[in-house]
Parts: C-alpha cells; structure tokens; sequence
C-alpha cells in the first residue's frame, strides 16, 4: 500500500477507535518522565542512564541461556500453553519500564510521558512519537488501547483483573491515551498500566489470541524472534532497526546480537551441558552443586567464575504447598501437623551445607517481614475486624518455625505432630495414621518435577512416615507437572512465590479468594480468606509507605496463621556462575543481578562446547 494510502486508512481506523472510547478532555496535570509507587522517582528527567549499567558496555556477540523445562507457545500473556517467558522485555515493549534500583518506580519508555491525579483516578500516556514495531509500523494511542482491551478480554487471569478495573480508556490524539478508574482504592492500577505489553493492532488477530502458537510474534523491543526449535530452542537477533537505541532507559542494556534459549527437560543434563559450555550463564540454587559440582578444571583455572550477588528482595522462598481443596488437607490441625514434621535442621546440615536459611515469612529478609515483629497499633487497627484469623504469637512477633534437635527423629515435635492429628480425627493404629470415623489410612501425594525437589520430597516423606501418614512421591515430566499445576491437580508441591519490595495487585493472584477457582492464577493453596482480601485492599489503598509496609506486614502475619504451607528454606544471595568470556557491572542492583545488563569481552573466545551450533 502506498504511503498516502496507508495514512489514510490509518487515520480512518483511529476515527472509528475514538468513536468506541469516548473521548473527554483530561483534568490539567503536569506530565512526567517517570512515575514512582510511593515517593518520588528517584532518577531526574535529565538522568543519561541507570545506575547499575555499564553505560559504555560493549555491543556485539552471543549469550546463550539455559531453561529447565520445556515450551509449545511464544505467547506468555495467555492461559494456554507452556509459554516462552523472555518474549516479554525483549521482543514485546510495555509503556514505561522498571528501575531495579527502586521498590517500584517506572520510567518512560512507549510512552514518553505519563500523567495521574493526587488520587490516581485516572492515568494519562504520551506515547514516544519514534516508536514503531519491527516492521516500521508507529505504535499509536490505538495500540495501546486494543492491547488492554485484547488482554482485559482474552489475556491470562491476572491481566483480565487489573485491566478489568479501568472504567473508560479514550483515545485523545494519535500518541495519547487516557485511562479512567472506577470506585478507585487501587493506587497501583497507573503503574500496573503502565507495564502493559503493548501489541500491534495490524498483527493480531483476537479472535485467535488465547490459542497457544509458535508463530513469531510482532513487536517493538530490542530483539526478533529469528528462530524457533519447537520444544528445544528459540533464537532471538538483534533488531538493526530498534527504535529506542538512544533512550535513557536502555543505555547500557541489550547488549548481545544474538540471545538463545535452550531447553533442558533433566536437572543433570542441564547442569552437566553448562560445564561443558553449552550455555553461558547458570543461577545456582542447589548448595550441594555450589559446594561440590563446580570442582571442575574450567572453574579451577578461571574459566568459569562463580559469582555472589546481593539483592534487597524479600528472599525467594521454596515451600511445600497444601492444596487446601484437598479434603485431606482442609483441616488447618493436621496441616499444622504435617509442618511440624519437617526435620529444616537435619536437612539444612545433612543435605545442604547449612547454607540455607529457614524460611518463615512470605517476604524472607525484608523490611516486608512480619517474623519476629510485634504487630504495631496500624496493622492491629487492620487486623481487628478478623481476629480469628491471626494466631497470638504471630500478632505479637514470637511464632517461629518448629526447631528439631537436627536427629531427623525428634520426639518431642512428633508428640506434637500426633496431638495435632487426634484433635482433628485421626488416631496412629499400629504405625498407620487412620480416621477414627473412616478407618482410612492417611495418605496423600507429593508431586516433583526434577530429582532436587524429588530428593527433598523423599526425605520429607520419610519424615512423615514417623507419624505413620503414606506420602507418596511422584516425578512428573516437565510438560504434565505444569498442566498439573495450572489446573490445581494436586496435592502438594514444591513452590517459590517470588515477590518484590513493593507487592501489589499481583497479591491477589496468589491469595486473593477471586484467584482460588480460576486455573492458571498462583493460588495454589486454594486460599479463600476475607482477611487476606481486606489486608490485599488495604496494601493498594496506601499512599505513604509506612501505611504499605504495615498492610504488607498484615498481609504476612494472615497468611502465616493459615498454615498454607511447609516452610522451607531459602538462599541469603544470589549465585550465579558463567563462562568468564561474559561480564557484569560492577554494581548489581537492589533486584540483584540483570542479564540484561552484561556484555561479551571483546576478544574473548567462547567455550568449546557453544562454539558453532546450537544444542541438540
């Protein structure tokens, strides 16, 4: 279509656009480069780059990274399929992007100005007038606007429930959109806007967007998808053409030509294929191969480098998981029960080093943390109308994790254990735990997907048989553990919620009553409680910070009465381990490390194994 052409359609199609979202003139506001939760951005609107990039950093090169797991769908923004995550950030742009240097601060990138009331009732975005998709078409306020509606309607759950919460968004010129709120109380909906993906309204077809597919999508990042190895690999190359080289926000940042990603389905082959070169970078999370896995000639001579980053998050968290749909489970007794049996000393020493921390808290290590807190007068004025939903000892900071004497057969928590059981029913018959009413025996299912959570799931089980209950352990491909998980069927599993220093509407997600029914949500607990809502509520109404971190704290404390879970353990830093032909800035941010942010040496040769072909 010749240009003229082009412009004309284009200008007819945004007629229509505003004929559906009706348009008004905004209320006067001063639009700006960034837009911060709590506070002021941190950065000026002059600032030349973030502070924990290397902004002179080398372009050029290859990374390749390794997944445990498997994928059939380049969409991650639906339900179905086993999607390939990366897409987002590197191939589809949101509105504004993250400083990782900040609880929650966004910076213009789309959108090249953004815009809200003192009460966030509205949220205003001037788009970038460069900005355009990989195939040279502008990315338009009508972009904006079929994204959030595409996603409100057809999208995964939690975007269908934020985006749910806009009442009105109007199209205002052919670079401004405008989003109205309903009732309000949602102080984070202008952010969480603004990490909308934003797709091209010419390349999707909505009425098949919720289909898993393999098609390359289209957007406006930094990378194309260049090839595809269905269930293996994806390639992404640098786009020549991308239009936000120049920004601020992206100085220092994508900085290989090429990004593959290879996929592994065995926790050996994957550890062993990064040994041997075939990919560049691995986070490490098992001390045992931290300790001893890496004494190997590559790290001895400094060929691989293993590295020790800090990060201010509330620490990632593995727990064992109650299905609280589950009759077995539904009883909060014999859940506390189940916890009790959990030996963390005997295996934190005998499996692990004593290099894991145990995890008592849904915000480990941080100023989020209600563990060992007493709650103050705001989180009890919080809690007052739900009473019975926080345990004494959790409201006033003394709870703690059972402590074993670390024999892996202590007496004392399964006397506790039993007592527990027999106030909700059960008796130990001979060494079977039955149902006094039933006579079944207690039994349910522990559902792994690696040999690391299948090794720790063993050991639990071989607690628990102490107590004379029957877990049985099932390892599971990768493919079956997440439809499984998806759809909440199971009994219990290992997981890890990761969280941010400034939660938000992602709380109801995984808490939220609304989320419990909806598969695909991370509720996999099945938690349906009033105080949590209210707590969640009150979290996203706060407009100073010490309100946030008292909901927060709040938050904690109801979810940690709930018995939800087995606590687990968690790491005190980050370990990452790479082939020394990659580096890294010298500051790492308050996330941590960002491969984002790392460069190839020039000069430096790659590893043998990764040397001219992809991984078969």
């Amino acid at each position: 279509m010749p240009p003229a052409r082009r412009a004309l359609a284009r200008t007819a199609l945004c007629g229509a656009v505003l004929a559906l979202f009706a348009v008004t003139a905004p209320a006067a506001a001063e639009p700006t480069h960034a837009i911060a939760m709590h506070g002021r951005p941190a950065m000026p609107d002059d600032f030349t780059a973030l502070p924990y990039v290397n902004p002179d950093a080398p372009k050029g090169g290859r990374l390749v990274e390794g997944v445990l797991g498997t994928f059939d769908s380049l969409n991650p923004l639906i339900v179905q399929g086993l999607a390939l995550q990366p897409i987002r950030g590197y191939v589809v742009e949101s509105l504004l992007a993250r400083s990782y240097d900040e609880p929650f601060t966004l910076y213009g990138l789309l959108a090249r100005t953004v815009d809200t009331d003192d009460a966030r009732s509205y949220v205003t975005f001037g788009l970038d007038p460069a900005a355009h998709f990989s195939d040279g078409t502008p990315v338009t306020a009508e972009d904006v606007a079929f994204t959030w509606q595409l996603l409100r309607d057809h999208g995964r759950p939690n975007y269908r429930t934020y985006y749910a919460k806009v009442a009105k968004a109007e199209i205002l010129d052919q670079h401004t959109v405008r989003f109205d709120f309903g009732d309000g109380g949602d102080r984070e909906l202008p952010l969480i806007l603004g990490l909308m993906p934003v797709l091209p309204k010419h390349a999707v077809d909505p009425a098949t967007f919720e289909n898993s597919t393999l098609a390359k999508p289209l957007g406006s990042g930094p990378y194309i998808v260049a090839d595809v190895d269905p269930g293996k690999s994806v390639t992404f190359k640098r786009d020549p053409n991308y239009w936000g080289n120049a920004l601020p926000i992206n100085r220092g940042l994508w900085n290989f030509d090429e990004l593959r990603f290879d996929f592994y389905r065995d926790a050996n082959a994957y550890f062993e294929a990064f040994k041997t070169g075939l990919y560049d970078v691995r986070a490490e999370t098992d001390p045992i191969r931290w300790e001893t896995g890496y004494d190997i000639p590559a790290v001895r001579d400094g060929r691989i480098i293993k590295d020790l980053f800090p990060s201010g998050l509330p620490k990632f968290a593995s727990d064992f998981v109650f299905n609280t749909r589950r009759p077995v489970f539904s009883d909060i007794r014999v859940r506390q029960a189940i916890a009790l049996l959990f030996d963390f000393q005997w295996i934190n020493r005998d499996f692990f080093y004593n290099l894991y921390r145990r995890s008592a808290s849904y915000f480990d290590d941080s100023e989020l943390s209600a563990y060992r807190r007493p709650a103050d007068r705001h989180e009890r004025d919080l809690l007052a109308p739900y009473s019975d939903a926080v345990r004494p000892d959790v409201l006033d900071g003394t709870w703690s994790p059972p402590l074993s004497d670390g024999t892996g057969r202590d007496r004392a928590t399964l006397r506790q254990a039993l007592a527990l059981f027999r106030a909700a029913g059960y008796e130990l018959e001979g060494t079977t735990l039955r149902n006094r009413v039933t006579h079944r025996p207690f039994s349910f299912e522990i559902m792994a997907t690696n040999r690391d959570e299948e090794r720790l799931a063993l050991a639990f089980a071989a607690n628990l048989s102490r107590a004379g209950i029957d877990a049985r352990v099932r390892l599971v491909d990768a493919v079956q553990y997440d439809q499984r998980r998806i759809s909440f069927d199971f009994d219990m599993i290992e997981y890890r919620w990761e969280q941010s220093l400034s939660p938000g509407n992602e709380q109801s997600f995984y808490w939220g009553a609304a989320a419990a029914d909806q598969p695909g949500t991370r509720n996999y607990m099945g938690v349906k409680s009033a105080a949590v809502d209210a707590m969640i509520a009150a979290m996203l109404r706060a407009r100073a910070r010490d309100d946030f971190v008292d909901a927060v704290r709040a938050l904690d404390r109801v979810l940690i009465s709930g018995s939800y879970v087995v606590p687990l353990f968690y790491l005190p830093q980050q370990w990452v381990a790479r082939w020394s032909y990659v580096q890294h800035p010298a500051r790492t941010s308050l996330y941590g490390y960002l491969p984002e942010t790392w460069w190839q040496v020039p000069g430096k040769q790659e590893s043998p194994g990764k040397q001219g072909s992809a991984r078969q």
